[in-house]
């Protein structure tokens, strides 16, 4: 798609420029989406479609700060990440 992507162990966990130049996605769980969208709604929406009903998260990066993004950032990194490595992060 032609989006720069972060990715761990070869799967994607996060995108800048989608659905435009201002605006990233982060692969997080329904409830954690469910939860980020329910305490800042205008940084983070579901993104369109069954991707988005997945857990796909839309984030807003100019109103987004670096603590709250960084919370989605590592929560869709543990989320994409095998498990063995995740539980080496764990607490951090």
């Amino acid at each position: 798609m032609g989006h720069p992507d972060f990715r761990v162990c070869g799967k994607i966990f996060a995108t800048l420029g989608y659905p435009g130049d201002d605006w990233a996605m982060v692969k997080l769980s329904p409830s954690e989406q469910a939860m980020l969208i329910n305490v800042e709604p205008k940084i983070f929406a579901p993104v369109k479609g069954g991707w988005g009903k997945r857990g796909a998260t839309n984030v807003r990066l100019r109103a987004a700060r670096k603590p709250i993004l960084r919370t989605a950032l590592l929560a869709a990194w543990r989320n994409t990440a095998p498990k063995r490595l995740a539980a080496r992060f764990k607490g951090q």
